[in-house]
């Protein structure tokens, strides 16, 4: 059996290595790739005030890249929401989305070059696994860049069902490196 182990890791090595030959040999714009920050951030449930955990906390990785005169950007939201959720299911939003951003890095406020609402977030949360936990990735923003920097920038609005309130205040996270 040790043997096997160590052919299979040989295996894995040798296809690693070449993997990394390829890579090396790429065109420079396929060489190109995302640059990404994930921040965390933990929402409580307003609508419920059962005895269950009833929080939502949310993992966001926002990448921006530059490649072929453009910038592009993306975001992927994960979270590990509370087991009753499933219970729930299409009772706990009215509304969810996620705020997809492209700005120009700049001093002070960075300015908005292009901008995506992602509706798709509350299908993707109402619906998570048995545990309460998912994930959703927005499309993909591109924007002709100029000689400044840019980054992805993003946040999450929740529009909880029984609360009598439309979207909460933005949940906003940590914005990706520039590029």
């Amino acid at each position: 059996m040790r043997a096997l182990k160590r052919s299979t890791s040989a295996a894995v090595a040798l296809t690693a290595l070449a993997g990394t030959a390829a890579l090396a040999t790429a065109t420079p714009a396929s060489a190109a790739s995302y640059h990404c920050k994930t921040s965390s951030h933990s929402v409580d449930d307003p609508s419920y005030t059962g005895p269950d955990s009833d929080n939502w906390d949310f993992d966001v990785t926002l990448c921006a890249m530059r490649s072929g005169g453009y910038i592009y950007t993306t975001a992927t939201v994960y979270w590990d929401g509370p087991y009753t959720a499933k219970n729930r299911s299409t009772l706990t939003f009215n509304k969810a989305k996620f705020q997809l951003q492209t700005k120009r890095s700049v001093g002070g406020t960075d300015p908005i070059v292009k901008s995506g609402a992602y509706t798709g977030l509350e299908h993707a949360l109402e619906h998570s696994s048995g545990n309460g936990n998912g994930s959703y990735s927005t499309g993909t923003l591109k924007s002709k860049a100029g000689s400044t920097r840019y980054l992805a920038d993003g946040y999450i609005q929740l529009d909880w069902s029984g609360d009598d309130k439309s979207y909460r205040s933005p949940i906003l996270f940590t914005a990706s490196p520039v590029v």
